[in-house]
């Protein structure tokens, strides 16, 4: 008797991954609306949820479980630093990348937004494809910390420092920084630098897989989320200075 042959199983398409979940805060219902189209209009991505406050946007986070949050800086009562710190530091929530929704107007924003621990930032004015783009670089641990002149303008501001609790955050910072191997202090150098790992690797000579390998290493003993916070921690630690004007 002949015996039937095993159906090969057919590969699984990309459209069946689970999607890129995102969470959204912003206290201007059509802004929210708007976004929900955009994202939900994507086959690698949804909406779960929507906040009309960053104390509604962390409830929602601690229950959802997003990949991403898109938190707008101002909002009534909660706003969206003072959620993105209490995100950042719940050890349940260590999985969830916050892009913050800037107009740029308040330089101090932006760098009170990576401090807080968000992945990166974007302004409300950005194109449709750039907040989906912003959305999958967040989610894949990424930063968020182009062009150019944005990182320079982090730059100064992280260095100018103040006050107490900044030379505490750099003493820390300081002493972590002696657990980095030479080439991870080399890596994270460049990772301050907005150089992506193929950009270091071209560098350095050496794999991406290599670098992503260091990066990830420096993460860990340095006890960073994502590569925006590598970028803080290497200014506040005083490892790269921002350079004159």
């Amino acid at each position: 008797m002949e015996e039937t042959p095993t159906p090969t199983p057919a590969p699984t398409p990309a459209s069946d991954l689970a999607p890129i979940t995102v969470l959204l805060a912003d206290d201007q219902a059509l802004l929210r609306s708007a976004f929900r189209v955009l994202v939900d209009s994507e086959p690698d991505m949804c909406v779960v949820g929507e906040a009309s406050d960053g104390a509604q946007a962390f409830e929602l986070a601690r229950g959802l479980r997003p990949d991403v949050v898109l938190m707008d800086i101002r909002m009534p009562g909660t706003d969206g630093l003072a959620a993105t710190r209490l995100i950042s530091a719940d050890p349940e929530l260590a999985a969830v990348r916050v892009v913050m929704l800037t107009t740029f107007e308040v330089d101090e924003y932006v760098v009170a937004a990576l401090r807080a621990g968000a992945s990166g930032f974007l302004g409300k004015g950005a194109e449709p494809d750039e907040l989906l783009n912003a959305i999958r670089v967040a989610a894949a641990g990424d930063a968020l910390l182009s062009p150019a002149a944005t990182k320079g303008l982090i730059a100064t501001f992280l260095a100018q420092g103040g006050g107490a609790a900044d030379t505490i955050a750099t003493a820390a910072h300081a002493k972590r920084l002696a657990a980095l191997t030479g080439r991870e202090r080399e890596v994270l150098v460049l990772v301050a630098a907005g150089l992506s790992n193929d950009e270091i690797a071209g560098r350095l000579e050496v794999s991406p897989l290599t670098v992503k390998t260091h990066v990830n290493r420096a993460m860990a003993k340095l006890g960073a989320r994502d590569r925006a916070q590598l970028v803080v921690i290497a200014y506040e630690s005083g490892l790269v200075r921002p350079r004159a004007e």
